[in-house]
C-alpha cells in the first residue's frame, strides 16, 4: 500500500491526496471560463461591442441606431462572414483595422503609442490628487496674518474667553 494511504490508526479511512481537490477546482474553473466560447452568437456580440461604426456617429457597431446607416449593416455582415469562416478574434479585428483604420477599435490597443491612452488618465488622476494635497498643505502652513501696531493674534483659551464675553454682552 502507498504511504499516503496508510494511517497509524487502522480504524480511520485512507487519506486522499490533495491533487484530486486541485484537479477538481481546476476543471470547474475551466468549465466556467469556457462557457459559450464556441457559440457564434456570443462571439458576434463580443466582437461587435469591441468595434465602432465608421459612419461618424461614434457609437459601438452593434448599437449604431442611425436610420439607413450606410456602414453598420455592411460591417455587421462582414463580421458575421468572418466568424462563419472560422477566423479567430484577433484576425477579425486585424481585418477591420486594415480595412477601416485603427479608429474602428472601441478601445485602444495595448501596444506602442496607444499605451498612452491607458496610462494618461491614471497619471492625470495621481497628478490632480498630488496638486490638491500641495494646495491644502500650503493653506494649512501659511503664516498668521500680520496685525497693525504690533498686536498679536488671539488664539486658544483666550479666544474662547473673548467669544464667551461677546455672547454674554450681545444676549438680549
Amino acid at each position: 500500500m502507498r504511504s499516503w494511504m496508510t494511517n497509524s490508526n487502522p480504524k480511520k479511512r485512507p487519506v486522499k491526496p490533495p491533487r484530486k481537490a486541485a484537479q477538481t477546482i481546476l476543471l470547474c474553473a475551466a468549465i466556467f471560463a469556457l462557457l459559450g466560447a464556441g457559440d457564434p452568437a456570443t462571439r458576434f456580440t463580443e466582437l461587435g461591442h469591441q468595434l465602432m461604426c465608421v459612419c461618424g456617429c461614434n457609437q459601438i457597431l452593434l448599437e449604431c441606431n442611425h436610420i439607413g446607416c450606410p456602414d453598420s449593416d455592411g460591417m455587421r455582415n462582414e463580421l458575421m462572414a468572418s466568424l462563419t469562416r472560422g477566423d479567430n478574434d484577433s484576425l477579425v479585428e486585424q481585418g477591420f483595422v486594415q480595412k477601416y483604420g485603427p479608429t474602428v477599435l472601441a478601445a485602444p490597443t495595448n501596444a506602442g503609442f496607444d499605451r498612452a491612452a491607458w496610462i494618461m488618465p491614471f497619471a492625470a488622476l495621481i497628478f490632480g490628487f498630488g496638486l490638491v494635497v500641495l494646495v491644502i498643505r500650503s493653506w494649512k502652513n501659511r503664516p498668521a496674518p500680520a496685525i497693525a501696531h504690533g498686536l498679536r493674534p488671539v488664539r486658544g483659551a483666550e479666544l474662547e474667553q473673548f467669544r464667551d464675553q461677546a455672547r454674554n454682552e450681545t444676549d438680549l
